[in-house]
């Protein structure tokens, strides 16, 4: 095939890199682009629920520092890595190489270094990650979600491009006024995402049950891991609380028109759909995170009364206040979609298919 209209986008690693990564293939198919997308194990696992992709698994490592023996296996697997993407791209010829972040995409980037084919990089947190600043200096241009990302130095400002969130078009679009108002309950939904359903899980109940005993009704709609279904189950049906549980879900806007609030990690792509569908959210940050940037995103969007935050070793002592003062005052929650509806990333397909048939008329 010839590579005239053939775009590689590497995404791997979390749903963070993977679902954007997804997105952009959509979009770019409509626009009569060939795409192929690579991933590493971790990746791959996102795809099971989602076909019509040509996918290709490639090996990725982080670089492990935890002593010298971890750090020397750790970089000749990333060497490893680097050769199998080059002989990975003398076969496809790819015009252009999306990298979407994580270490996932790194060796595949090198390589495109070390064949002189352009390469993207997309950064959707509010600070650089590591693999992305290592590919800061080679990238043919840089695409930010927002303008205010930390970590990009001054001289690489003149191929930064802030284009928005990739999220999907279906949830750009999504119209709230579906949403159901006649229920009296305080509809909740929560997003436990890849990493935090479990704590979601074994934290929240207790407070839900709480709410019950002041007389506050509630609707959960819970994300949680396969083995808690029973537990979740009984505890709620033991203490009177209506819920809806499920393990996992790409389509999470058809719960956005039933719900007045959700719990959530602060993960950049699910805080861009929430405010996008016009959701109020209060965001728990993952505090593990790499360079803390769930932290960073989740100051972002409360900064600018977009949604609320509790930091998560504080959901014992503040979730419960905060549901009562939503509950008693409904002009809450009005206040922060009145705010979200000012927010879109309508612009971020536009923008992202300008960028590109910029390098192409140039390399043209």
């Amino acid at each position: 095939m010839s590579n005239k209209n053939k775009i590689i986008i590497a995404a791997g690693g979390t749903g963070g890199h993977v679902f954007p990564g997804v997105n952009l293939a959509k979009h770019l198919i409509n626009e009569n682009y060939y795409v192929k997308l690579v991933s590493d194990k971790r990746g791959y696992k996102y795809f099971k629920d989602i076909t019509g992709f040509d996918i290709s698994i490639l090996p990725s490592s982080p670089l492990l520092k935890k002593n010298i023996i971890s750090l020397i296996l750790s970089s000749i697997f990333i060497f490893y890595s680097i050769f199998r993407s080059i002989f990975f791209l003398i076969v496809e010829r790819p015009k252009i190489i999306f990298g979407m972040g994580g270490y996932a995409s790194f060796p595949i980037c090198i390589a495109a270094r070390v064949l002189k084919i352009h390469y993207i990089i997309y950064e959707n947190n509010l600070i650089i990650g590591k693999a992305n600043k290592y590919l800061l200096p080679f990238a043919k241009k840089i695409l930010i979600s927002k303008k205010e990302v930390e970590g990009i130095p001054n001289k690489y400002l003149n191929k930064t491009f802030e284009i928005g969130n990739i999220i999907k078009k279906e949830i750009i679009n999504f119209s709230p006024k579906h949403r159901d108002k006649e229920n009296k309950k305080l509809s909740i939904l929560i997003l436990g995402g890849s990493q935090a359903a479990k704590i979601f899980a074994e934290i929240l109940p207790s407070i839900f049950k709480e709410c019950i005993n002041q007389k506050i009704p509630l609707k959960i709609y819970q994300h949680c891991l396969p083995d808690q279904n029973e537990f979740l189950s009984d505890f709620y049906k033991k203490n009177n609380i209506e819920f809806e549980i499920f393990n996992f879900s790409i389509n999470l806007e058809k719960y956005f028109f039933k719900v007045d609030l959700a719990l959530t990690r602060s993960g950049s792509s699910v805080l861009a759909e929430l405010t996008n569908a016009n959701v109020p959210f209060i965001s728990v940050p993952l505090p593990s995170s790499a360079d803390n940037h769930q932290f960073k995103n989740a100051i972002y969007y409360q900064k600018k009364n977009l949604a609320l935050m509790i930091e998560e070793k504080e959901l014992n002592d503040k979730l419960l206040q905060l549901i009562k003062t939503i509950y008693s005052d409904k002009s809450y929650l009005d206040n922060i979609i009145s705010n979200q509806r000012q927010f879109s990333d309508k612009n971020v397909y536009h923008n992202i298919t300008k960028q590109l048939k910029n390098i192409i008329h140039e390399k043209n």
